[in-house]
């Protein structure tokens, strides 16, 4: 693991304690006198012109700083947390930066500097901690599933590190290696480690591929990830791949999906991502303030630019409920269009008419369902509580109506029922099977 990303790892953990700012500090804030104030600016302005990302943008906003004090623009914010407030204001108004802050908060400062603090042992404990927890939450694997046509489906939750999660992902891939569509879910998915990102992004190439670049201001040093020339296991490399998100799909898991774009590897279906595309850190200033200073940005290789603020665009546009049956519905007609062999076009048709009843859901009257009620040789049909029911030698399914004619069976996926009117008679059930089959059972009652 990267000096990079162990960083990167320290941050989440100082990002997740960032959320309580300025909570409960008012009642106990000091007031600041000039020098001080001028003390806290001298420290914000170091620390921006050393890390912060942009160092054009870090001099502007030191200078925005410097001149509103000298302005007396700050004079009458003596309240730490409102100085804190107007600061941050600042910081932002000049930078446009949504991850950049600032706010006064002792206890912030204080769980920092614990963290940072910690014996070898405590940090090891910690750990030990975290990677139980990973390990009972399937380090964010949550469903991966081979659906009807060959396509596979994976939903995980975040790219947890290889060092630990690395054998989980494999067996992911693997298992879905042989599918003829991918659709990775990540629409709850918030980001993570970028060599995990690495790891999964390398089973959908076949050849090595540079996916992308962290640019780190303070130490002046570019990172680059390629997908590995080796994984275990077979790749899914010809298989068509669909990403689908939602607003929540954030940091890494933008990384995944930016670059499979922009390598026009994936199509990429749901809602504009979160927008999150500079790694950030949180500093001590003046022993009870803190400031978050974005440290790192993405570049890619294709755009020579990121996501940061605008998120990734879907190239087709759907609200994130809906992002799984569009890309299903067109995974299967894409693999439809290319089929040759009768039965499994046949297959592909069949799941197809599925979808596009759970789209367009056909309601029928009362007298419509009644009307096909009665007994077809060994085959019996039901009308109970509004709804027709389909029983033979075994378990009763009820029928959901796909045309006016055409029933799905619930619980039952490769097999439907057709009935046959003639001059407004019913006189005929026909079961079809996902393979073609049909059989034809007359009425006889």
């Amino acid at each position: 693991m990267s000096k990079m990303i162990r960083w990167m790892v320290i941050i989440v953990v100082i990002l997740t304690l960032w959320a309580s700012l300025a909570l409960g500090q008012e009642a106990k804030a000091p007031t600041l006198d000039a020098a001080k104030k001028q003390a806290i600016v001298d420290e914000i302005a170091s620390l921006l012109n050393k890390e912060y990302i942009f160092a054009d943008t870090a001099k502007k906003m030191e200078e925005t700083l410097r001149a509103r004090l000298k302005n007396g623009d700050f004079d009458r914010l003596d309240a730490a947390p409102a100085f804190a407030q107007a600061v941050s204001s600042t910081l932002s108004m000049v930078s446009k930066d949504g991850h950049i802050g600032f706010a006064f908060n002792p206890a912030l400062a204080e769980d920092i500097r614990r963290l940072m603090g910690q014996s070898e042992e405590e940090a090891k404990r910690v750990r030990e901690r975290q990677l139980l927890e990973s390990r009972r939450n399937n380090f964010g694997f949550r469903k991966v599933e081979r659906l009807a046509g060959n396509v596979g489906y994976v939903d995980f939750r975040g790219f947890a590190s290889p060092d630990e999660a690395g054998a989980t992902a494999v067996a992911a891939m693997n298992f879905l290696a042989y599918c003829d569509a991918v659709i990775v879910d990540l629409r709850q998915n918030g980001g993570g480690d970028p060599a995990q990102i690495q790891l999964i992004s390398s089973y959908f190439f076949p050849e090595p591929v540079h996916l992308n670049d962290l640019y780190a201001r303070a130490t002046d040093t570019t990172e680059n990830y390629w997908t590995l020339p080796y994984v275990p296991g077979p790749r899914a490399a010809g298989a068509d791949l669909y990403i689908l998100t939602s607003a929540r799909t954030f940091s890494g898991a933008e990384e995944f999906t930016y670059n499979m774009k922009n390598l026009k590897r994936a199509t990429v279906i749901g809602e504009t991502t979160g927008g999150g595309a500079h790694p950030t850190g949180t500093r001590i200033v003046q022993t009870d303030f803190v400031l978050r200073v974005p440290f790192a940005r993405a570049i890619n290789p294709v755009s020579k630019t990121n996501w940061e603020g605008t998120g990734v665009t879907p190239d087709i546009a759907v609200p994130a409920a809906e992002a799984f049956d569009r890309a299903y519905a067109l995974a299967v007609e894409k693999l439809a269009a290319k089929a040759t062999d009768p039965q499994i076009k046949a297959e592909y048709d069949w799941i197809l008419m599925g979808e596009k009843a759970k789209k367009d859901p056909v309601r029928l009257d009362a007298k419509t369902l009644q009307a096909y009620a009665g007994v077809y040789g060994e085959r019996k049909v039901t009308f109970e509580t509004g709804a027709l029911f389909y029983q033979r030698t075994g378990p009763k399914y009820r029928l959901i109506p796909m045309t006016a004619t055409l029933f799905a069976l619930d619980g039952l996926d490769y097999f439907r029922v057709e009935f046959t009117v003639k001059d407004g008679k019913t006189v005929e059930l026909v079961g079809i099977y996902d393979n073609g089959e049909r059989d034809r059972s007359p009425r006889t009652k």
